[in-house]
């Protein structure tokens, strides 16, 4: 029994490594069927060539950017609001002024001076006719209703209050159209150990103070004027200055490192994201874009403040990066997975050959070879 056991394992394991087994190959003369094969070999290469490796680049790895964007506003407006001139400049106008890649311009405001903390009216409702509040308080509300002078509700708020009921139409900052604004954008493709930044070769001192952005012309100049981002945005300066928007500017650097560093080079473009004037719902909810912001300030040793209603244009630079470069490990991945999927052109070629052809009994019999069962080889040797 033992001496079986072992001539058994000796026997199983000289086959294995001491024999090779290959396919049995069948050459069919069928044009319908050949003409299959081929057509489906020939949609794979194009695949393969095509989408694989032209498209998606499957011969390349890939990497995307760390980086950084500084921005820096330039121009200085004017208002003259009921004979009252003021300038307004950079940091005035802009919030916040670190120069982050996230800002407002202001292009409108509603200014309430001389704001103070003391007793007074609300602009509204009348507490005459309502028993309940029917909108948040202006400040705290003090419980009396100031009937013989204002009919309002009294409150203990930052007097007097704001009245935002009219929006200056046109906008008071419309001179904002003509501001510029400068983008640096600095990337780093940590993998590849390249960095590159949007003041591209060619773009020196000179260049910057006398270049403008323009898509045709001048497409990599840094510099931007207001008025043509928010046109090449889709959108309508006097509208969106009026009650703000949001607009986002996409740097894009897809660069392949197969090339010269640099031809890597950014792609501006320009999305309005909120403040198209085209919306059929004129009545939607909390229009335009604005916030609130106060100077404080000591006068008579009374803190007071002036509060001013920010109507703006939101700018959110996004940058978006990815570098390629030849490598070995998914180009031969790539080849692998193609040879893999000419595969599909012998399975189904088969299935033709061997289901749907009139003759496919004839040629499962010449693909297939079916031998007997051990049991009746033995009993055929037996009676033997």
């Amino acid at each position: 029994m033992r001496n079986k056991m072992k001539s058994f394992i000796t026997n199983t394991l000289s086959d294995f490594f001491f024999e090779y087994e290959t396919p049995r190959q069948v050459l069919v003369r069928s044009r319908r069927v050949g003409v299959v094969c081929r057509l489906i070999q020939l949609g794979v290469l194009a695949y393969i060539i095509g989408w694989v490796f032209i498209y998606e680049k499957g011969y390349q790895s890939s990497d995307t950017a760390v980086g950084s964007v500084l921005t820096k506003m330039k121009g200085v407006g004017y208002t003259n609001v009921t004979g009252e001139e003021r300038i307004w400049d950079v940091a005035d106008y802009v919030f916040p002024v670190q120069g982050d890649s996230s800002f407002v311009v202001m292009t409108n405001y509603i200014m309430t001076k001389g704001q103070k903390i003391e007793k007074c009216s609300e602009l509204y409702p009348s507490c005459l006719f309502s028993v309940s509040h029917p909108t948040p308080p202006q400040g705290h509300m003090t419980g009396k209703c100031l009937v013989n002078t204002t009919k309002m509700c009294e409150v203990l708020a930052w007097c007097p209050v704001e009245d935002d009921s009219s929006i200056p139409d046109p906008a008071l900052l419309m001179s904002a159209e003509n501001f510029t604004l400068f983008i640096k954008n600095t990337i780093n493709f940590p993998a590849y150990g390249v960095m590159r930044c949007n003041l591209v070769e060619g773009i020196d001192n000179q260049y910057i103070k006398s270049c403008l952005y323009d898509p045709k012309t001048a497409p990599l100049c840094p510099i931007f004027r207001l008025g043509d981002l928010v046109q090449m945005s889709g959108f309508n300066f006097a509208a969106i200055a009026k009650v703000g928007g949001a607009i986002g500017i996409i740097i894009d650097w897809t660069c392949n490192l197969d090339h010269d560093q640099s031809d890597c080079k950014p792609i501006y473009s320009f999305h309005g994201l909120y403040g198209n004037p085209d919306e059929a719902d004129t009545a939607r909810a909390s229009v335009g874009y604005n916030f609130r912001y106060a100077k404080h300030y000591m006068e008579d040793k009374q803190e007071k403040r002036t509060l001013l209603k920010v109507f703006g244009i939101r700018f959110d630079i996004i940058v978006r990066s990815v570098a390629r470069k030849f490598d070995i490990i998914p180009t031969l991945t790539a080849i692998g997975s193609g040879v893999g999927i000419f595969g599909v052109a012998t399975v189904v070629c088969d299935l033709i050959l061997l289901y749907l052809l009139p003759k496919r009994e004839f040629y499962n019999n010449m693909k297939f070879k079916v031998t007997e069962t051990m049991e009746k080889v033995s009993l055929h040797q037996t009676v033997a």
